[in-house]
């Protein structure tokens, strides 16, 4: 390996590490700030105060997760213009202005409505607080548009053409930019992977609490509507991960073939391999273990249509086939055990047993975490997959990097996994420990309320009883 080679792995490992860390925390907030306006929408119709506890409770965790992926964010704007120069510089004249559309729409709209969310349910009123919750969920949304349209772009580009200087600018309209060929399918995939990944995270944090007999009204609530949730999310994230996978084998059929371990081509109908060993060098699928035909029928939605192989392609634009083979496999087993989870919830719900002590809340807790590893092996799955290319089909990654040395890619390296280790860790421990404290009746706003000044009042909360009937019942 020369030393160019080891700066570019290196550059690529750095920006991995500190993407994989980073997009945890929207995936969570971006699910979470939704949960919570529907926790507060809730509580104003119903007046049950146990809507209000549990929004409260999660409004907390919401905050530290919200301040880890703004300030780990900001260290990939750093990352473009020191190990990635050469990308910013080339693909700066139309990545840019989408960059730019986030920040005056998102950001600005997260942080004009942020710190009344956190902060205001006692001082600006009900309604104008449930707006404020409203525009943070907005705002989360609308980060993921703009971040999603930019890398669908670097994935699906269109309407570009090269200047002078040899930099990317469009040739056509904005809107063709951003509603580029794979953008449409890639933002339904992970805002519903987001909020999967949250329904998760709350109904295993809820059977984490029933099955250590904190079984309380706020408790079954959030088990209740976490379970209705991955019923509903799970099957509907499989059919639009067909649709992604569809659209993909349109535009970038290499990394398919990878995805499904196709070293060769198969004119009369693939099969779909389940298990096997890649091996790149001699372009086999080693101890594989496959069912006839399906493969084509997933892929083709014919039994016997032709799927193409790597062997169609040359070897050097085919990408790590067993890193893609093996996080598709980890992303698809999860999402299968996701739907399982929703419907023995179904099923437990049907016979009246949803809270009742058993193997469903251990299943639940085991699977809390699961969002979250599956939506990392997506991410996985997509930017690997399109290797070698940093703009698919138009910019390799080798070209796009910056003229650096492997030491001092490696000594920012091992700093940022020092120092987010400590960071991020500790911010980790800190929601767990959050987390293990159940919702209770009366938990308390994030700041005090304030007093009474300049003939401004506290809104005063709704009492309400809680009844034991509704509690038994209550379906989420």
């Amino acid at each position: 390996m020369t030393p160019a080679e080891l700066a570019l792995l290196l550059a690529r490992a750095q920006f991995a590490f500190t993407i994989s860390f980073h997009f945890i925390f929207p995936a969570f907030s971006i699910g979470l700030a939704s949960f919570l306006a529907v926790l507060e929408a809730r509580w104003l119709l119903s007046g049950d105060d146990k809507y209000l506890d549990l929004f409260r409770y999660w409004l907390r965790i919401f905050s530290v997760a919200f301040a880890m992926g703004v300030v780990s964010g900001i260290v990939m704007s750093y990352q473009f213009g020191t190990n990635w120069a050469v990308f910013s510089d080339r693909a700066g004249p139309i990545i840019g202005p989408l960059m730019a559309y986030e920040v005056l729409t998102a950001f600005f709209l997260e942080a004009g409505f942020l710190g009344v969310m956190l902060f205001g349910l006692e001082r600006v009123g009900r309604k104008l607080h449930f707006i404020a919750t409203l525009m943070v969920a907005l705002g989360t949304f609308i980060s993921a548009f703009w971040i999603i349209s930019v890398n669908s772009w670097m994935q699906t580009p269109v309407a570009w053409t090269t200047n002078a200087v040899g930099q990317f600018v469009k040739s056509g309209g904005w809107w063709d930019v951003i509603w580029n060929p794979s953008f449409p399918y890639r933002l339904v995939h992970t805002v519903t992977a987001a909020y999967l990944t949250t329904a998760l995270a709350v109904g295993g944090v809820a059977a984490f609490h029933l099955i250590r007999r904190h079984d309380t009204p706020q408790v079954r609530t959030a088990f209740s509507m976490a379970m209705w949730m991955v019923a509903l999310v799970a099957p509907f994230q499989l059919l639009a991960g067909d649709a992604h996978g569809i659209n993909t084998l349109q535009h970038q059929p290499i990394k398919v073939m990878a995805m499904e371990g196709h070293f060769t081509s198969h004119p009369h109908g693939a099969p779909l391999y389940l298990f096997g060993i890649p091996d790149q060098e001699h372009q086999t699928l080693r101890y594989a273990i496959g069912i006839p035909k399906l493969g084509s029928l997933i892929l083709e939605h014919s039994l016997d249509a032709p799927v193409k192989g790597l062997d169609q392609y040359p070897r050097d634009e085919q990408p790590p086939v067993a890193i893609v083979f093996w996080s598709f496999r980890i992303m698809v087993g999860l999402g299968l055990a996701m739907i399982a989870l929703g419907l023995w919830g179904l099923f437990a719900r049907a016979r009246g047993a949803l809270y009742s002590p058993g193997w469903l809340h251990r299943a639940a807790v085991a699977l809390g975490p699961a969002g979250f590893v599956a939506v990392i092996a997506g991410w996985v799955t997509t930017e690997v997959g399109r290797q070698p290319w940093t703009i698919y089909g138009v910019l390799r990654t080798r070209e796009a990097v910056s003229a650096i040395g492997a030491p001092g890619v490696a000594g920012s390296l091992i700093a940022f996994v020092a120092v987010y280790t400590a960071v991020f860790g500790f911010g980790i421990w800190y929601i767990l420990k959050m987390m293990s404290r159940p919702p209770h009746p009366g938990e308390t706003a994030l700041a005090p309320a304030p007093t009474r000044t300049a003939g401004i009042t506290p809104a005063p909360a709704r009492a309400t009883a809680a009844d034991a009937s509704t509690e038994t019942g209550e379906a989420g």
